[in-house]
C-alpha cells in the first residue's frame, strides 16, 4: 500500500512524540478516565525529554470538548515541536494497552499495520424502491467505521406498491412495477460509479432482497463487478439482519487482509527466487535509505528492531508497505526496485 499521506509527518523532522490511545467502552466518566490514561503517557514522555508546548498541542486534542469519542474511538497522534503533525482514528482492540514513545523517529508501525489491514467498503442494501448505501471503513478485528447512510432511488416518485385503479391489465402493471425497479437499480448503479471512482474503494458488497440486489447487479458497470461481493444477507431495518451483514462484511474482509499479506508473501518469494529482495534489519535499512526499495514488508503482528526508522525512510523514498504472515529475517524484508548486487553495492 502507497502510505505518501504520511511524507509531510516524516520530513517535518523529530524528535517526535507518538501517542497511541485504545478505544475503550463508552462510560460516564469517559472524561475522568481519559484525563488519567493521558496524564500517565504525558509524564512518560516529559520524562524522555518532551518539551511542554509539544505536550500542550497533544492536549489541545486528547482533552478536547468530546472526550467520549477519543476514549471510545482511540486515536494516533504524532507531534514535533511544530505541532500535531498527526491525529487518526486507531481502533485499538480493547487490551491492547495505551503506548507513548518518544525519538528522532515517529512509531508508526502500529497505524500501518492497522492501516494495511483496513478497507473501504460501499455497502450497498438493495430493495424495490432502490438502495440505501453506506461507506464503510472496516478491519478484520476492530469496530466498524460508518458515514451516515444514503437512499438512492430513480427519478420516478412512483410508488410501486400503491394500488391502481383502472383498466390496467395485470400484464400492464407488472410491466410498469419493471420499469420503475429498473429506473431506480440504475440509478443506484450510477452513483455507486461515482462513489467508488472518487473514494477508491477497496470493495462493493451488495446485499438485500433478491429482486433488488438482481436489478442492482445487472446495471453495475464493469469496474463495479470486479470489486462486487454478493451476500444473501438484507433488510436495512430488521435487526437481525443487520447483525448478519456485519458477520459477513466483517468475514469478508478477513479473507481479503489474508489474501493480501498471502500476495505480499508470494511476491516476497518470487522476486528472492529473482535476486530482488533482502531480508534483515541491516540489508532492509540499506536498501531502504538508497532508495531501492520498492515495497517494504513488516512482520504482521510484532515489531522489529529499528522499525520506526526504516519505515520513515521506506515513507520518504516512496516505497509501498505491506504486511507478511510467513516469517521473514527480523521480521523485515523489502522487495527491490532491481537486483541486489546492485541495490546493496557500495
Amino acid at each position: 500500500m502507497n502510505h505518501n499521506h504520511l511524507r509531510t509527518v516524516v520530513e517535518s523532522g523529530g524528535p517526535y512524540a507518538t501517542v497511541y490511545l485504545e478505544g475503550r467502552t463508552p462510560s460516564a466518566d469517559a472524561d475522568t478516565q481519559l484525563r488519567l490514561r493521558w496524564s500517565e503517557l504525558r509524564d512518560q514522555l516529559s520524562e524522555s525529554g518532551a518539551e511542554e508546548s509539544l505536550l500542550e498541542s497533544i492536549d489541545a486534542i486528547i482533552l478536547a470538548d468530546e472526550p467520549t469519542e477519543v476514549h471510545t474511538d482511540g486515536r494516533t497522534i504524532v507531534a514535533n515541536s511544530q505541532g500535531v503533525l498527526l491525529d487518526e482514528h486507531w481502533d485499538a482492540a480493547l487490551g491492547e494497552g495505551d503506548s507513548a514513545h518518544y525519538g528522532e523517529a515517529p512509531e508508526l508501525g502500529a497505524f500501518l499495520r492497522q492501516d494495511c489491514r483496513q478497507f473501504d467498503v460501499v455497502l450497498v442494501i438493495a430493495g424495490q424502491d432502490g438502495a440505501a448505501i453506506r461507506e464503510l471503513s472496516v478491519t478484520p478485528d476492530r469496530e466498524r467505521i460508518e458515514k451516515e447512510s444514503v437512499h438512492v432511488t430513480g427519478d420516478n416518485d412512483e410508488d410501486i406498491n400503491k394500488p391502481r385503479r383502472g383498466a390496467y391489465s395485470h400484464n400492464q402493471i407488472r410491466r410498469r412495477v419493471d420499469e420503475i425497479i429498473k429506473d431506480n437499480a440504475r440509478s443506484v448503479a450510477d452513483f455507486v460509479d461515482r462513489l467508488i471512482t472518487d473514494h477508491a474503494s477497496d470493495a462493493l458488497v451488495l446485499a438485500g432482497e433478491v429482486q433488488g440486489r438482481t436489478a442492482v447487479k445487472a446495471e453495475l458497470s464493469a469496474r463495479a463487478e470486479e470489486m462486487l461481493h454478493e451476500i444473501s444477507e438484507g433488510g436495512d431495518e430488521d435487526e437481525g439482519a443487520e447483525e448478519a451483514i456485519d458477520v459477513a462484511i466483517r468475514t469478508l474482509v478477513t479473507r481479503l487482509a489474508e489474501e493480501r499479506e498471502a500476495e505480499n508473501s508470494e511476491r516476497l518469494g518470487e522476486s528472492k527466487a529473482h535476486g530482488r529482495a533482502v531480508e534483515g534489519r541491516a540489508e532492509v535499512e540499506k536498501a531502504v535509505e538508497r532508495g531501492a526499495a520498492a515495497v517494504l514488508l513488516l512482520d504482521d503482528a510484532e515489531a522489529s528492531a529499528g522499525e520506526a526508522e526504516i519505515v520513515s525512510a521506506a515513507i520518504l523514498s516512496s516505497a509501498e508497505i505491506g504486511l507478511s504472515h510467513d516469517p521473514m529475517s527480523d521480521g523485515i524484508a523489502a522487495i527491490l526496485r532491481y537486483d541486489v548486487g546492485a541495490a546493496l553495492a557500495d
